[in-house]
């Protein structure tokens, strides 16, 4: 009798978990209430079946229990209970896959007008791109990604060299304007994810992965990969940002094109040749933003808000001042030691050393 009343109590208890329980999906902030809805239709569906099924296995724990001068009859095979097993089972796993696989064809099929994001993963950052100038995406290969270049675009190709390009975390999306996601990865299994947009799609090395969604509520939301992807993976975060029409075209219009990332330190003219904007250029172009933030913000490598001057602890238990000689051989040998909290994932840049002055110029700056 300790195995009925056990049963039951896991019945009652897992029932009343998911009606009186706080936790439930994240605030919607997009048009996929559909995904809400096959969702809860897939808890209602399992969650008869696991009320029912636990039900008949406390009437057989009763029903059938030891008793003295009882002994069960063995019946190798009842062919009525069988049908009614598979047609009950059939219409409980059509129920279950209909309402996804109909979802699922809508997701994947974008409105003509929408806006169209690249997503670019990569171990352990976001990268994106929109359109700009050009009627389209440009040309991306493999062979093309550098520490200059991360996003693998085309630089002969004049839709690319036109494309706008997102090398930090964050992106900004306008209000109630269908965005579609391109995404794909340089090197391992990424799955770019929104929690409150219930927008997610794996992306496959080699693939291009698409779906689509409309931003409806106005706000900041956190990106992340849902997928294993290394020890990096739970730092691999990003922000979306939601804003109205005339703030996101502003936004758009202050980010550079691939073109004018790829114009050397040597020859940019910013502020009479300011190293501070030339650093900042650089830590645009090379990706530095996409794990070092400049606001003090948690990211995947050391914030460069107050870094400078600072004095950090490595794993290995030394110490040292981060003055511009400690900055540039942290940028030159990441590996060579690690900042304590911190895991070993940033990659050795080729940086000339006129780039690396701005960089560390950029990196002071911020710790005014």
């Amino acid at each position: 009798m300790w195995m009925v009343i056990a049963l039951l109590a896991i019945i009652c208890g897992s029932v009343l978990f998911h009606f009186l329980s706080p936790w439930w999906t994240a605030t919607l902030a997009s048009n996929w209430r559909q995904m809400d809805d096959t969702l809860t239709i897939t808890l209602v569906i399992t969650g008869i079946f696991f009320v029912v099924i636990n039900l008949f296995v406390v009437y057989c724990l009763v029903r059938f229990r030891h008793r003295e001068g009882h002994r069960a009859a063995y019946q190798p095979e009842n062919r009525r209970l069988e049908r009614w097993l598979i047609g009950v089972t059939s219409v409980g796993i059509v129920a279950l896959l209909a309402p996804g696989l109909a979802v699922y064809a809508s997701y994947v099929n974008p409105p003509s007008d929408a806006l169209v994001l690249e997503v670019v993963g990569q171990q352990w950052q976001w990268r994106f791109r929109f359109v700009g100038n050009a009627e389209k995406l440009g040309a991306s290969d493999a062979r093309f990604v550098s520490n200059s270049n991360p996003l693998g675009l085309d630089p002969d190709d004049a839709a690319s060299r036109a494309n706008i390009v997102i090398t930090g975390n964050e992106v900004h999306l306008p209000l109630n304007r269908p965005v579609r996601v391109l995404a794909r990865s340089n090197d391992v299994l990424h799955d770019f994810f929104v929690p409150p947009m219930r927008a997610r799609m794996n992306i496959v090395p080699g693939q291009v992965s698409s779906f689509w969604f409309t931003p409806t509520v106005a706000g900041r939301y956190e990106a992340m990969c849902a997928q294993l992807c290394g020890i990096g993976h739970p730092n691999m975060r990003g922000t979306v940002v939601v804003e109205d029409e005339a703030a996101f075209k502003a936004w758009l219009a202050a980010q550079p094109t691939f073109a004018a990332t790829q114009v050397p330190a040597a020859a940019v003219q910013v502020a009479g040749g300011d190293m501070v904007a030339i650093g900042k250029a650089l830590a645009q172009s090379k990706g530095c933003v996409g794990c070092h933030s400049v606001d003090g913000s948690a990211g995947v490598g050391p914030t460069w808000k107050g870094l400078f001057g600072k004095t950090e602890t490595f794993t290995d238990g030394s110490t040292a001042q981060m003055n511009a000689t400690e900055l540039k051989k942290e940028i030159r040998e990441p590996m060579a030691r690690v900042v304590k909290g911190f895991q070993p994932l940033m990659p050795k840049l080729d940086v000339k050393d006129d780039e690396l002055d701005a960089l560390v110029a950029y990196i002071q700056a911020q710790s005014h």
